[in-house]
């Protein structure tokens, strides 16, 4: 391809693909579009993020569940492209007391009780308290610095430090 009569170099890839390329993407989608062949449980993929669950009710279930994460493994060392199982995490959902460790590739997958995903905190409870404290939070850091730094508490001064549109000062009155 080229563009105004002008085109790059080719060069050989032994592997992957360049990165910032307008394929990227595509490619990678097109060669992880395999990944849940042969898992039975749910899976959700991402970009470069995979989760899998299932409910589990029984022991049956638990070793299905143990089984989709070898059928993971053995994918991704078939392709070369292995999960970094120390960023995997476990998470039980609910009030069944039917706990268990799960493993992939003979590690221990680390038991979380809540997870950040998409920049949403997920909890084993499944009760938004965190993520709305979360929230709070980082809403209130800019005004507790204000609060906390500026000593002639002015509207103008208060408005002008908070980048606030004037003809919101009716709020403050």
């Amino acid at each position: 391809m080229s563009i105004r009569g002008v085109s790059s170099d080719w060069i050989d890839i032994l592997s992957g693909v360049p990165q910032g390329s307008v394929l990227g993407q595509v490619l990678f989608l097109t060669f992880i579009n395999d990944l849940d062949s042969g898992i039975r449980s749910w899976i959700l993929k991402f970009a470069d993020d995979t989760k899998i669950f299932n409910r589990v009710s029984c022991t049956a279930d638990v070793e299905r569940l143990q089984q989709d994460l070898d059928t993971l493994i053995t994918w991704s060392q078939k392709w070369q492209m292995l999960f970094n199982v120390s960023k995997c995490k476990f998470m039980h959902v609910g009030t069944m007391q039917l706990e268990r460790q799960y493993f992939m590739n003979d590690q221990t997958l680390e038991v979380v009780t809540q997870e950040k995903d998409l920049e949403v905190l997920i909890s084993n409870d499944l009760k938004v308290s965190q993520q709305c404290q979360q929230a709070y939070n980082r809403g209130s850091r800019i005004p507790g610095l204000l609060h906390r730094t500026i000593q002639y508490k002015h509207i103008d001064t208060v408005l002008r430090a908070s980048k606030v549109k004037s003809n919101t000062s009716r709020l403050f009155d």
